[in-house]
């Protein structure tokens, strides 16, 4: 992971040197080196992600451009939080960490699960899941839009929500995850992240930063802790989101964090916006030609 951006710019560079000092662990030879089971661990994966992610935006900040607004989708929120100045990277890097350790720890293997769900509105998933829930944990967590809905859960209901899908000639499968994100299971994780932020310094952010939480601008550094805690447990509202960013006047969208997974979403949920996937070399010289035009 990241590999490339770590090669070719020095900011890139200091920024997960950054990363290994406030956690005191070799985070960048994780991710240049593996072993890749032990980077795919949550609490491994989540704060390689965000220094990553914060890495790219600082090597594309770097000729001085400034975005309209941010989002962050789920633990993407935390990348824009340090962007925009909200809060300092050390602290972001060990508390996800710490996020990624409480979530993990909340559900024991194999209990909880994840699917995604294509072809239904949200409003039908979510009788779906009432449905299929039988007395279990079962939710819609990422409304993405473009009638694609990730639900999460006990184990047992997600098979029955992709057994009850089928039946409705929807696409449904299960996603590789090490446990159910965003739904009741993960509350103690909340409550662990809680006690955590109570020793943690935020800002006001320096432009806006749209929050799935609520698909809103943040209104300030009083409201950040309880927007992450809520987060936890809360569906991402992704549509909402993305629909918000379109009405602060963006017209081009630069995802930072690995992949393109969001870039896709965008383009079937706001196709005025055009998105790029910048989380690597030739995407950050993409974003680049396509902001000078």
């Amino acid at each position: 992971m990241a590999r490339d951006l770590i090669d070719a710019f020095p900011v890139a560079r200091r920024t997960f040197e950054e990363a290994d000092a406030a956690l005191g662990t070799a985070l960048t030879r994780l991710c240049l080196e593996g072993p890749e089971e032990i980077l795919r661990l949550t609490e491994h994966a989540q704060p390689a992600i965000l220094t990553a992610s914060v890495a790219t935006y600082r090597v594309l900040a770097e000729p001085g451009f400034r975005p309209v607004a941010m989002a962050g989708h789920s633990l993407g929120e935390w990348s824009a939080l340090v962007a925009a100045g909200a809060i300092g990277l050390a602290d972001a890097v060990v508390a996800v960490r710490e996020r990624g350790r409480l979530m993990q720890e909340a559900v024991p293997p194999g209990e909880g699960a994840m699917a995604a769900i294509l072809g239904l509105e949200a409003a039908d998933v979510a009788v779906l899941c009432a449905e299929a829930a039988g007395g279990d944990v079962l939710v819609p967590a990422n409304l993405n839009g473009a009638g694609q809905v990730v639900v999460a859960g006990h184990a047992r209901a997600v098979d029955r929500i992709v057994a009850l899908a089928g039946e409705r000639r929807a696409r449904a499968q299960r996603l590789a995850v090490s446990a159910p994100f965003h739904c009741g299971l993960m509350a103690p994780a909340a409550e662990g992240l809680a006690r955590h932020l109570e020793r943690v310094t935020f800002h006001d952010p320096t432009l806006p930063i749209v929050t799935s939480v609520d698909a809103r601008p943040i209104a300030g550094a009083q409201e950040i802790p309880e927007l992450l805690v809520r987060q936890v447990t809360a569906p991402v509202r992704w549509e909402e989101t993305v629909k918000a960013l379109a009405a602060l006047g963006a017209t081009v969208a630069l995802e930072t964090g690995p992949g393109r997974v969001l870039t896709g979403l965008l383009r079937r949920s706001v196709p005025e916006v055009a998105g790029i996937a910048a989380g690597d070399t030739d995407g950050i010289a993409r974003a680049r030609e396509a902001l000078a035009g």
